[in-house]
Formats: structure tokens, C-alpha cells, sequence
């Protein structure tokens, strides 16, 4: 997966604003190239767990639509734990074709990593920031 580093940016800083919360939304694109980022509102406000505002998730999907873009990923933070799936990440991973991109604040260093779930199983996914 390739992600514009101004997009990598914009969800770093989502990830920033939302603390002590997780942040959430879609990544959009052509094929495995990030193009535009989907900031959605985490209606848990909670740090550890996040679920979509149902609105804004499908006033997202629409506007990919109309951008003849593809939702490629679903990101969220983990603003106390490493960049990996969680338990519940992985049980609540339901498309097995999108990628699960999860950005750390745990250290001092942002960490961006991506997955693909499959039926429980977790495969690491290359990101390229271009």
C-alpha cells in the first residue's frame, strides 16, 4: 500500500486531536494508492474501542463513490498500545478485502502500520509514505 504523505499526515494529526480517544475512518484511493483520507467521528469517545458515526460513514462511502475511488482501509489510533490489531480488532474485522491501518501514540514516536484480517488470521501489510 502507497499513502500520499500529506494524507499520512492528516491522520496522524486526527490521531492527535482525538486523544485520549481512539480516531477512525476510511482511506480512499485507486487500487493500493492512498489519495484522500475520511475522518469520521468515533461515537465510543474512548480509548481503547472506536465505532463509526453511521452518518458520516455513509456520507463518506458515498462521496468515494462519486470520486470513482474505492474505500481501500479502515484506520484507527491506539493511543496507549503498540500498532497491532487488538483482540476486538480482529473479531470486529468483518471485509477480509480491506486493509486495517492502526496508528500508535504509544511512545514518543508515531508508529503507522497495516493488516489484512482474514478469519482471525493476522497478515502484515507494506506501507510505502511517497
Amino acid at each position: 500500500m502507497k499513502i500520499l504523505k500529506t494524507i499520512k499526515d492528516q491522520i496522524v494529526l486526527h490521531a492527535k486531536i482525538d486523544l485520549p480517544n481512539e480516531c477512525c475512518g476510511y482511506l480512499a484511493g485507486e487500487e493500493k494508492l492512498i489519495t484522500k483520507a475520511y475522518p469520521i467521528t468515533n461515537i465510543e469517545q474512548c480509548h481503547d474501542h472506536f465505532s463509526f458515526d453511521p452518518e458520516e460513514q455513509f456520507a463518506a462511502i458515498k462521496d468515494i463513490r462519486k470520486n470513482n475511488l474505492v474505500p481501500v482501509a479502515v484506520y484507527h489510533s491506539h493511543p496507549q498500545t503498540p500498532a497491532r490489531p487488538s483482540k476486538e480488532d480482529i473479531r470486529l474485522a468483518y471485509d477480509p478485502d480491506i486493509s486495517y491501518v492502526i496508528i500508535s501514540l504509544a511512545k514518543e514516536q508515531v508508529v503507522i502500520k497495516s493488516f489484512k484480517i482474514r478469519n482471525g488470521i493476522v497478515g502484515k501489510e507494506e506501507i510505502e509514505i511517497i
